[in-house]
């Protein structure tokens, strides 16, 4: 396959899901905690804007948490609630949008990933479905229904700023062990209640806020829903352990308002299933017939692990299989996570055939806003 075909395929325009795009590449979110005291400055701005001027078609954000005392894991995550902190989100707008790129915020709660130790001066606690880490053990109390209605409203409201603001869509983050997650996961969610309970009752926390963000943005304004299967403590976990369950898993999902599915897995090569060579966003797209962004490892040579524990860093690795399944229509749009991390000038490189120019991901890379 040559660089030609790769190009055509990922800078072919995207229509869908109540957004258009003028190609399939998406920057993924990846924790940056470049935002002192949760606000996001002028260098937050210029890092998203260098993105747009390279040919990203939709940027999706950091994670960025709601109004919750306990919603961060860690010191400079920027915030999504709160004047300062939306005026400079408002700043990275309109640099994006200066640059004609189009973007999303993802909003996200770590629920019990939040550890005392990071935050010693807080009295605020982790909290989570039954207040069980991801390893079991117990860290707080219980969420009271009262506690999870509080929740999803903050969820509706940091959607409907994100729209007053001027962001082009809003990503709710439902994957990786955090909050919604931890709902999902029956290691984690031992209620009894509504909100526990068999495989489909476990989905209700994450429809409610999906209903709700709906509501709070209106019937246009696209909701992108990102999950997974694997959870930092876990990689080989399966919420769902075949297609049956998957199905049953997302439909309720789709049904509350979800315009596409962002299907994190590690290696985006990896069958989801024996049997089939589609991976999570290819079985998703199938299933629920909306459209669905792949990602994992894109544009590196090497796997996630070995990346941060070897410092191993790649350079367009696997963009052959890539386009093979986009061509395909296994899924429509790809998240390119790492490689973007290092090089804002990933998409126009690979469209423009300088592959030769690509930087490969470093671990030292983490420590700057390129």
């Amino acid at each position: 396959m040559t660089l030609s075909q790769t190009s055509k395929a990922l800078f072919k325009p995207f229509e869908g899901g109540r957004l258009q795009l003028d190609n399939r590449v998406v920057m993924a979110p990846m924790t940056r905690s470049f935002s002192p005291n949760g606000v996001p400055g002028p260098n937050v701005a210029g890092y998203y804007r260098r993105r747009a001027e390279n040919a990203v078609g939709l940027i999706i954000t950091e994670g960025t948490v709601i109004n919750h005392p306990a919603a961060a894991a860690d010191h400079g995550v920027p915030h999504f609630y709160g004047e300062e902190a939306l005026e400079g989100w408002a700043r990275v707008v309109r640099e994006v949008h200066a640059a004609g790129g189009k973007i999303a915020p993802q909003i996200w709660h770590v629920g019990t990933a939040r550890s005392r130790e990071k935050f010693p001066d807080s009295n605020a606690a982790p909290i989570g479905p039954s207040g069980l880490s991801l390893t079991g053990e117990q860290v707080s109390e219980p969420l009271t229904v009262e506690e999870i209605r509080g929740l999803i409203q903050a969820y509706a409201q940091a959607a409907a700023d994100a729209k007053r603001i001027g962001f082009d869509a809003v990503e709710i983050h439902g994957a990786h062990g955090y909050l919604i997650d931890q709902f999902f996961w029956d290691v984690t969610n031992k209620r009894t209640d509504a909100y526990g309970g068999d495989f489909v009752g476990r989905t209700r926390f994450a429809v409610e806020v999906i209903e709700a963000v709906r509501a709070a943005v209106g019937p246009d304004f696209p909701i992108i829903f990102r999950f997974s299967q694997w959870k930092p403590v876990d990689y080989s976990a399966k919420l769902a352990a075949n297609p049956e369950e998957l199905e049953r898993f997302l439909a309720p999902l789709s049904a509350a308002g979800v315009d596409i599915f962002h299907a994190s897995t590690r290696r985006f090569w990896e069958p989801e299933f024996e049997g089939s060579d589609l991976n999570l966003a290819g079985w998703t797209r199938k299933l629920t017939g909306k459209p669905a962004i792949t990602v994992g490892s894109v544009g590196l040579d090497s796997d996630f692990t070995s990346l941060f524990s070897e410092g191993k860093g790649g350079q367009a690795a696997g963009l052959d299989s890539l386009i093979e399944r986009l061509e395909r229509g296994e899924f429509d749009l790809v998240a390119v996570g790492r490689a973007l991390l290092t090089d804002p000038a990933w998409a126009v490189k690979i469209r423009d055939e300088r592959t030769d120019e690509l930087q490969p991901f470093t671990r030292e890379a983490l420590g700057t806003l390129s």
